[in-house]
């Protein structure tokens, strides 16, 4: 048998699965090659691999679904091999074919393999005659109510495109030719074809990988069954609460479906099963699928350096595979908001870390500083635990991405860790209609404290304000300030023990210890949190009128609270840019938008409206002014005092004073209604005949 040594390899691919593939590369010492669009022309894949070649154009159809220009790209490169990933052209016969006629190894199935296995319809017939458990499929044609409910199901493709559940018969036309048109879109193939749509039914899959030399292993189980819009979200190996014969029955189907087809290279046959506890057969994934780090971790081994070693016409280490131990669970990480019905998310991600710890594994398409575009899956990474049993799997999962920082755009962090944590998860009650039953539960407001979050926001932002002011007053040259000395702890009494001299924090207050008031709206529930703090003339920002709470430390970065007792920190991370403060805590994250300190009243009261523009005392009027008084624009007609300085509030226009509220002595707040002028009509024109 031929053998082919593979010394450079493109991977077809973008995100997190070509970032996948180039680290076992790495390890093995292969030389990596990437293709990019034009908007992924600084991805995290592209700057990962040794080369790159850029692909013209930004949609899909015109770039990575290109198989001509990809096999283009892999000759310039010099690259002995192609790696399809998944989604794109991973199960394109065609595309595969292309490959190996140019000359190059395809790490993958054979092209018949996946030909037989590229229609659901047809793969659906082979299957049964090589004895696997099926669901009859029904004709949309005949339909009729005894066959409802239905799932339409794209013949060419995955990953939940092309897919509809259909209740009602007077929805099907419009459904069917929705899920041909979305087919035909994503995978060049409008067939849809119809089958039982199974309720409660759970989505277990067995990995496959089998070899030239007559081997094939069935690699244990995963539950894939907490979806969105027919998308995976949470995977898990193995499967729990299968019993033996379950489990050694998926087991057989799955091998006994790769022998039909002479399958080679890691694949993955998918089962439905039932509540009842029967597997019926849904199709035969020829390609490695996302959820593989499970499966990896629990088997201990590299699918992709074994999918490397039998393209190259190995055989397979041993004719059984290894040994289970413990359980892996996996979430993927997606920029997206569930509570307003999964909307995709762009911007910029600004930080995605994950604690690094034993049994964790992170698998990302971005870091911290990348763009979030509008072309493809919102996925930003998968995170993996592996642990000795379910529980202990779940928990480090759990969290893990709790304490993750994640800044930008809007995630499903937070339903994810609540979904790790629902009873039914907890207990594994898992079927497909997980998120239609709790979706609401899982997106409402949580019992987290964002309250003093936000008040942590603003005692870090009063500290950051302050600092330089610090440096210059003690004669610092303002070039000499070093940035780490603004991150420095302000302890309180620290001033008062020989440090700089007193800080005044903030603005507009009449005296050193009046209270300062922060806004701020949280992301992205939109609930509004008001926040008061005051700074003495020596020590750190204290709360104002927060019984219990006590500063420990403040930095621009970090503060410390005690909170009834209970020490506390809080990671502030701001983005100046958008006027956004994150906030992260080892029990959760939060997110701000920090919101005019003194809104702009004038926006929601009538013209002429003379408003405070600041908290201060009115200190006089002038002499002489009373409702319907006519006064000049520009004219003094208010004094307040504020922060020891006066300052004037000027008649608007030329017209008369119709209210006054302004009394000498009496303290006003920000955008208080002082006085009105009404402002006088302007003269009509002259005719020009007369002028």
């Amino acid at each position: 048998m031929r053998r082919d040594v593979i010394h450079s390899l493109l991977v077809a691919n973008r995100g997190e699965i070509a970032c996948r593939v180039f680290r076992t590369c790495r390890d093995l010492g292969i030389t990596t090659v990437a293709v990019y669009s034009d908007a992924d022309a600084d991805a995290l894949h592209v700057r990962e691999a040794d080369l790159a070649v850029r692909l013209p154009g930004a949609a899909p159809a015109d770039t990575y679904l290109r198989g001509d220009l990809v096999v283009a790209a892999a000759l310039a490169a010099g690259a002995d091999a192609v790696h399809p990933g998944y989604g794109f052209l991973s199960e394109n016969a065609a595309f595969a074919a292309a490959v190996q006629e140019a000359g190059l190894v395809w790490v993958g199935p054979p092209v018949k393999a996946i030909e037989l296995m590229a229609s659901k319809t047809r793969a659906k017939e082979l299957m049964a005659g090589a004895g696997v458990p099926l669901l009859a499929p029904v004709d949309p044609a005949t339909a009729g109510e005894d066959d409802l409910p239905l799932l339409l199901k794209a013949a060419a493709g995955g990953g939940g495109r092309g897919m509809r559940i259909v209740r009602e018969l007077g929805a099907l036309p419009g459904e069917l030719q929705a899920a041909s048109a979305e087919a035909a879109s994503a995978f060049g193939d409008g067939e849809v074809f119809a089958e039982p749509y199974v309720e409660r039914g759970r989505h277990v899959e067995v990995q496959v990988m089998a070899d030239a030399h007559d081997t094939v292993w069935a690699l244990g189980t995963r539950d894939c069954s907490l979806q969105r819009r027919h998308q995976k979200v949470i995977e898990e190996a193995p499967a729990p609460g299968l019993d033996d014969s379950l489990r050694e029955r998926l087991h057989e189907a799955a091998v006994a479906a790769a022998r039909a087809v002479g399958y080679r290279g890691a694949g993955t046959v998918e089962f439905l099963v039932s509540a009842e506890g029967r597997p019926y057969f849904l199709e035969m994934n020829t390609r490695l699928q996302v959820e593989h780090p499970v499966t990896e971790a629990v088997f201990g081994l590299d699918l992709v350096a074994l999918q490397l070693r039998v393209a190259q016409g190995e055989p397979l280490p041993q004719p059984e595979p290894p040994q289970p131990s413990g359980h892996a669970v996996e979430a993927r990480l997606y920029a997206e908001d569930p509570a307003r019905d999964w909307q995709p998310q762009t911007g910029t991600l600004l930080a995605l870390e994950v604690p690094d710890a034993p049994g964790l594994r992170l698998d990302a398409g971005y870091t911290g500083g990348d763009t979030i575009g509008v072309h493809y899956d919102p996925m930003l990474a998968k995170v993996i635990a592996h642990a000795p049993t379910r529980p202990e799997a779940v928990r480090l999962l759990a969290r893990a991405l709790e304490r993750a920082r994640i800044h930008g755009p809007v995630t499903n962090r937070d339903l994810l860790v609540r979904s790790l944590r629902h009873p039914d998860f907890a207990a594994a009650r898992l079927d497909t209609g997980f998120y239609d039953r709790h979706l609401a539960g899982l997106t409402a407001p949580g019992p987290g404290d964002p309250a003093t979050a936000a008040l942590a926001a603003a005692l870090a932002e009063a500290v950051h304000r302050t600092a330089p002011a610090q440096a210059v007053r003690t004669g610092a040259r303002a070039e000499a300030v070093r940035p780490a000395a603004l991150a420095e702890a302000v302890q309180p009494g620290a001033l008062a023990a020989g440090g700089p001299p007193p800080v005044r924090f903030g603005a507009w207050r009449n005296v050193p210890s009046g209270p300062q008031r922060k806004r701020y709206r949280g992301e992205p529930d939109g609930a509004e949190h008001e926040v008061a703090y005051r700074t003495p003339r020596t020590g750190a920002p204290e709360p104002y009128d927060a019984p219990g709470v006590r500063v420990l430390a403040v930095r621009p970065d970090r503060v410390t609270l005690e909170l009834d007792g209970v020490t506390r920190h809080f990671t502030i991370t701001a983005d100046p840019d958008a006027d956004r403060v994150y906030v992260d805590t080892p029990g959760g994250s939060y997110t701000f938008t920090a919101l005019p300190r003194f809104t702009d009243p004038a926006t929601h009261t009538a013209p002429g409206s003379l408003l405070a523009p600041m908290p201060g005392t009115v200190v006089r009027v002038a002499d002489g002014l009373a409702a319907g008084a006519a006064v000049e624009a520009g004219q003094p007609l208010i004094w307040l005092e504020a922060m020891k300085m006066e300052h004037r509030i000027l008649a608007p226009a030329s017209g008369t004073l119709t209210a006054l509220h302004a009394v000498p002595g009496h303290q006003v707040e920000v955008g208080a209604l002082l006085a009105v002028v009404q402002e006088d009509p302007a003269p009509a024109p002259v005719p020009e005949e007369t002028a």
